[in-house]
């Protein structure tokens, strides 16, 4: 199977601090893949190297390499910003554009690819809304605040901003920690269906989730990737006892 992301030897720290120590891993097309372990463990320093955000804090730097489809994202002549669009980001708490009406909150990222052609843009919010189900919900109400919309909406509302530059890469940092039972559901019931053409990385504490929706799992620890393997062996025949204890709620 294709692997799209493929992450070397990477390391990142604030300052002298060091965050990840030496990871390495491969995430395949079309899958979900899990990122667990406790709190501070480097699970969503790890998403923002992958679509260079950790070097926009004061002090930040990172070694080792990310490949995005054989390309590296930390090459000499890249753009952080195109990577950025190749590589979306949802974040664990909604953050619809306040400014702004549901339509102009998906289509911001499609005019500063350049889109100008309404017709064209019409179709594009259209099918970036149909895509997280959300198109019926607010077809009548496009031009309403994207902050008038519930939290489990807000969400869908960031997931299909992101998909609408057509990323190659979604990356997901608990994005149902803020939301209730029923509308993660929804989001988990969605990334099900947006894995059929887009590869999925997802920060989650939630182990059942975890178990439910991704198809690898990695689990980190103090900065270090401890296992990283298909999703039902690591809940059923873990190889480390670390993993182990954490899955089973010894610790974390």
């Amino acid at each position: 199977m294709k692997s799209v992301l493929e992450v070397k030897n990477l390391s990142a720290f604030f300052g002298t601090n060091p965050v990840l120590k030496g990871v390495s891993l491969s995430v395949t097309a079309e899958q979900v893949t899990a990122i667990i372990g406790p709190s501070g463990c480097g699970k969503s320093t790890f998403l923002r190297c992958v679509n260079r955000m950790h070097e926009v804090v004061h002090g930040a730097i990172v070694t080792g390499d990310v490949l995005l489809n054989g390309e590296s994202v930390y090459g000499k002549d890249v753009d952080p910003v195109l990577i950025r669009r190749r590589v979306g980001m949802v974040f664990q708490k909604p953050t619809p554009f306040p400014t702004m009406s549901i339509y102009n909150n998906v289509a911001v990222g499609l005019r500063l690819n350049g889109l100008k052609k309404q017709a064209v843009l019409d179709e594009q919010v259209e099918g970036s809304l149909r895509k997280v189900a959300l198109w019926d919900e607010v077809k009548d109400r496009l031009s309403q605040p994207g902050m008038s919309l519930s939290g489990g909406q807000q969400q869908r509302l960031c997931i299909a901003r992101a998909l609408a530059v057509n990323p190659e890469v979604l990356l997901l940092d608990e994005p149902t920690s803020a939301l209730d039972p029923m509308s993660s559901g929804k989001i988990e019931e969605l990334l099900r269906e947006l894995k059929k053409n887009y590869t999925i990385v997802i920060v989650t504490h939630n182990m059942q989730q975890a178990a439910r929706i991704s198809d690898t799992t990695g689990f980190f620890l103090t900065g270090e990737l401890i296992e990283f393997d298909a999703t039902k062996k690591i809940f059923t025949t873990p190889q480390d006892a670390r993993t182990e204890d954490y899955i089973t709620g010894r610790f974390g």
